[in-house]
């Protein structure tokens, strides 16, 4: 089953109505789906996402798609350009990696962090320091980009990648609505938009080994999964185990709520990928919704119930030959 925005407003929205009212309705039964093979996996998943999507209200824009499924299993609005917000710096490091690969670029090369480059926004770190200049490496700047969402490392990657560059790196990729937006300074650039379906493809191309090279894959794979990554939406319900097996990247900035990722299975195969877009209003107060960022927001709760279930069908079923992409263990310190 696919889900499509008139899935939604039928079927899946009259389902979805029956939890809300706490009447009875298919909505039970559907609850009780095991995800035994791919087909399965994407009945569960299509059934979670319209019910959820349905309680948070707002206007989604979604592609969810299960290794070895013949269709996906959420496509709706999939080619609608949207608002990327953070979620498009994985773009911003797609972009970096590429000129790493190419030689142009390397990890331990060092950037300049200096006062007037910092966004002083509360998001990060750079913003804490309250000593500049200073400066930090390549990879320190991209690792906080992408598990910290810092805003004051796009710049850092700009100084490096600037923003027609990025884009012509991102277009020769095949992605030409996956774009920053220009300022007049070169190397500076708003996050820009894409589709759900391109950040969808962005990620396939990733795990299928197309998009970089092994290395620069398993550095950006590795940033995404670390446990110092986004954990409101999609992994808050997870064990840390759980959570080291799905790479993700949220974005927000007024009333949308984004999140892009992919489930890995046990043995590090890509088994679910996931392009969640989503803006308001949604349910509740709509002044208060634009200005929670925090795991309690709408969109937020049914991007969690959604991740559980896309974790809970990862698993059950083999997968076709695939790369494979084991996550780090994780190993607490006490200092020392």
């Amino acid at each position: 089953m696919t889900v499509n925005r008139r899935h939604m407003l039928g079927l899946g929205g009259a389902a979805a109505a029956g939890v809300v009212l706490g009447s009875a309705s298919p909505a039970s039964a559907e609850e009780e789906i095991v995800a035994t093979d791919a087909a399965s996996a994407n009945r569960k998943i299509a059934r979670v996402y319209a019910r959820e999507t349905y309680r948070a209200q707002g206007t989604w824009s979604s592609y969810i798609g299960v290794a070895g499924a013949s269709a996906p299993a959420v496509e709706d609005r999939a080619d609608e350009v949207v608002e990327a917000y953070s979620v498009n710096k994985i773009a911003v490091a797609t972009a970096v990696l590429d000129k790493v690969d190419r030689g142009l670029l390397t990890l331990d090369q060092r950037v300049d962090v200096t006062a007037g480059i910092v966004i002083k926004d509360t998001d990060g770190i750079f913003g804490l320091d309250g000593a500049y200049p200073s400066s930090v490496t390549l990879g320190h700047a991209m690792a906080a980009l992408l598990t910290l969402s810092d805003n004051t490392a796009v710049r850092l990657c700009g100084l490096v990648c600037p923003a027609a560059e990025l884009n012509e790196i991102l277009r020769a990729k095949g992605f030409v609505h996956t774009q920053v937006v220009p300022v007049a300074n070169p190397n500076r650039f708003f996050l820009g938009t894409t589709t759900p379906r391109e950040t969808y493809d962005l990620l396939q191309k990733l795990v299928g080994g197309t998009l970089l090279s092994p290395a620069s894959t398993e550095y950006l794979l590795n940033v995404l999964r670390s446990l110092s990554s986004f954990t409101d939406g999609i992994r808050l319900n997870l064990s840390s185990d759980e959570r080291l097996r799905v790479a993700t990247k949220a974005g927000w900035f007024n009333d949308g709520r984004n999140e892009a990722g992919i489930v890995f299975d046990t043995e590090g195969k890509p088994m679910i990928t996931y392009s969640l877009f989503a803006s308001g209003p949604f349910t509740g107060d709509a002044a208060a919704n634009d200005t929670n960022f925090g795991a309690t927001h709408p969109a937020l709760r049914a991007r969690q119930a959604i991740g559980r279930t896309l974790v809970d069908s990862v698993g059950r079923f083999s997968a076709p030959a695939a790369l494979t992409f084991k996550a780090r263990a994780y190993r607490p310190s006490n200092g020392g």
